[in-house]
């Protein structure tokens, strides 16, 4: 998997102050994407120990909320396998840390086929320029959603993110 960037204390994407992982590659190309330099899977640097050990220890400061995975896109094949298992590797070395994830894809789509126990909030859906609004919190465009994925998982149906 390639990365762009790690940002630290990300107050955008997600609640809280975040860790964002902008991973590389994205089949959505989204007209009026913030991020068409991620969309080449070849792009950015590749994610080494290294990188991880950066993320990990930009996760672990008292002050942060939680790791969004954004991109590109997380959910991207080639992206799906090492963004699970970091969901899953901060869920088991920081339980008190949320995760949320942004994808073009639909909840749909992925809910079947991607193992998301570890994803606390799912972002779906692909921006749509017509559809913008600077006004909503955590989205870019209105028909992206907000999901609550251990709720939706339990009662299979999509339950939005409330904030509590």
């Amino acid at each position: 998997m390639n990365y762009h960037n790690i940002t630290k204390d990300d107050m955008l994407n997600g609640e809280g102050l975040r860790v964002v992982l902008w991973t590389a590659g994205c089949t959505h190309c989204c007209d009026g994407c913030q991020n068409p330099q991620t969309w080449d899977v070849a792009g950015g640097l590749e994610f080494d120990k290294n990188a991880e050990n950066e993320l990990f220890e930009a996760l672990n400061q008292d002050h942060i909320s939680g790791i969004t995975f954004s991109g590109g896109d997380p959910l991207h094949p080639f992206n799906r396998d090492e963004v699970i298992r970091l969901a899953k590797k901060a869920k088991e070395m920081l339980p008190s840390k949320n995760v949320w994830l942004y994808t073009g894809f639909l909840w749909e789509d992925v809910k079947d086929c991607v193992d998301l126990t570890n994803i606390d909030v799912l972002v779906d859906g692909e921006f749509q320029k017509e559809l913008n609004d600077n006004n909503l919190h955590w989205v870019g465009s209105s028909n992206q959603r907000i999901i609550d994925v251990q709720k939706s998982l339990k009662e299979n149906k999509v339950i939005e993110y409330c904030k509590p």
